[in-house]
């Protein structure tokens, strides 16, 4: 097929690499607009720019892709289809319509569960056993087209935002080749979502990650694991933000205030919760390397009674 891919980070590189080795035709890559990074603010090429150019594909990065210029430059490429993974913008119907045989968007998670930004993140975040990624042929609403096809992953127990971002993209890249030939030999299957099992997520930001400690010590370990490696979960030390990466939980309580330490072993630090004890086992000071607790605990004095803001 010839195809206009649209993606943007690291998550899209994966299908677009499966495509081509499908042996597809990617006639252009679509993406969002190099952005300033870093300290010295150098402008950075999208991931999927990045891929796009070492296979010699052209690129194309428009600041609103529903304008009636970009949208008249993509149908001069004449495509059989649009593949969309994690693209960011929203496509308007004039693009929809286009090709052939429509749009099709490869989502990271089991439609209708979690339309919208940063499914991976709230899968981990919400303490799912199950996530998995789903391929649907797009409409104007936001994730709410016809699923194609879709795949179970098992959460393991300790999976991480970054670690099911990992498989989920994996699972996503031979999920749409396999679309994708279902479609071309007439065999594809479009289910309609139930709309009323649907459930919304908005983006992750990173206040989102400061810790409540008056939460059941469970739900602040899966905030810590779904917001690693970014933006992070995060409470105040002395003045000083601790960034929070690894925590096991332990189910009985004491009489300590909600965000006070109620025990310091030789490689943890046993904090209390709204429900149940955190035991922080991988931190991160202001300023430091992250570290396992011992080694922190090596060079910096924490007490039993001292408080998490």
């Amino acid at each position: 097929m010839k195809i206009i891919f649209m993606g943007t980070p690291d998550f899209s590189v994966g299908t677009l690499e499966a495509l081509i080795a499908a042996g597809h035709e990617i006639v252009l890559a679509v993406t969002q607009p190099d952005k300033p990074k870093g300290r010295g603010k150098a402008m950075q090429f999208p991931p999927v720019k990045e891929a796009a150019l070492a296979h010699g594909i052209e690129v194309f990065q428009p600041c609103r892709v529903r304008e009636p210029e970009c949208i008249e430059h993509l149908r001069t490429f004449q495509a059989d289809i649009i593949v969309v993974v994690a693209f960011g913008q929203i496509l308007p119907k004039e693009i929809l319509t286009m090709p052939p045989y429509g749009c099709v968007n490869v989502h990271a998670s089991l439609l209708p569960k979690y339309r919208g930004a940063a499914p991976i993140q709230w899968a981990v975040i919400n303490g799912d056993a199950v996530s998995g990624v789903t391929t649907m042929r797009m409409d104007e609403g936001l994730d709410t087209g016809d699923m194609i096809m879709r795949e179970e992953v098992v959460l393991n127990p300790k999976e991480t935002g970054g670690s099911l971002f990992d498989k989920l993209s994996v699972v996503g890249a031979d999920l749409c080749v396999r679309t994708l030939s279902a479609i071309a030999d007439g065999s594809a299957v479009f289910t309609p979502q139930d709309h009323k099992a649907a459930t919304k997520v908005g983006m992750i930001r990173k206040q989102f990650g400061r810790i409540d400690w008056t939460l059941p010590a469970r739900q602040l370990e899966c905030l810590i694991r779904g917001l690693n490696p970014w933006p992070s979960a995060y409470t105040k030390w002395n003045g000083k933000t601790l960034k929070i990466w690894d925590a096991d939980v332990l189910p009985e309580g004491s009489n300590f205030a909600p965000g006070c330490v109620v025990n310091v072993t030789k490689d943890a630090v046993q904090v209390q919760t709204g429900d149940g004890i955190l035991v922080l086992k991988e931190i991160q000071l202001e300023g430091k390397k992250r570290m396992a607790c011992d080694a922190f605990l090596r060079g910096n004095s924490m007490r039993e009674g001292d408080m998490f803001s």
